[in-house]
């Protein structure tokens, strides 16, 4: 799993850029909201363009996969950039696969249910777990077909992040 998010955003100021001048700053996502719109407030001030007063995030970067809007807003970025701060790469991922919904996000990380090579390594644990199979039937089950029973039926989520690397989360 990928670690080390630093979330920060490019806060761009919009007269400079529509005058054709590149002037903004990046700051740190993970910042009290306040300190972020002072570093947004001393960006506008250091404008090359006089009484500058409108502002938007033109880049981002240590948010893994979750997208961050021009126009997100200094707390919608400040919001997930807590969120992937605090969960890392798993929260990225999620925060994607959500497309951006912090709610979603926060609710499928408390259906976590660990990470494995496959759906089928899953299903196979989850079954060993509770059940005692004889060996001479072990060869006969179907773990991939049982993962993907219970990913069809809603008892399981998957999300995969790379080779051999599955998330699993408990249905709703």
């Amino acid at each position: 799993m990928t670690t080390g998010f630093e979330p920060r955003i490019y806060v761009a100021c919009l007269a400079a850029y529509n005058n054709g001048y590149l002037h903004g700053s990046w700051i740190d996502a993970t910042d009290d909201l306040e300190r972020i719109q002072d570093q947004v407030n001393a960006m506008l001030e250091a404008s090359p363009i006089s009484d500058a007063e409108e502002y938007a995030i033109h880049d981002y970067e240590g948010f893994g996969g979750a997208d961050i809007g021009e126009y997100a807003g200094l707390a919608r970025a400040h919001e997930l950039a807590l969120f992937v701060e605090e969960h890392q790469g798993l929260g990225a991922l999620v925060l994607e696969h959500v497309s951006g919904d912090l709610e979603d996000a926060r609710t499928m990380l408390e259906r976590y249910s660990g990470t494995y090579t496959s759906g089928a390594a899953f299903a196979e644990e989850y079954v060993e777990q509770w059940y005692e199979i004889p060996e001479q039937l072990a060869y006969y089950i179907d773990y991939d077909a049982m993962a993907r029973s219970l990913q069809l039926g809603g008892e399981i989520e998957t999300v995969t992040e790379g080779f051999e690397e599955v998330h699993i989360f408990w249905g709703q």
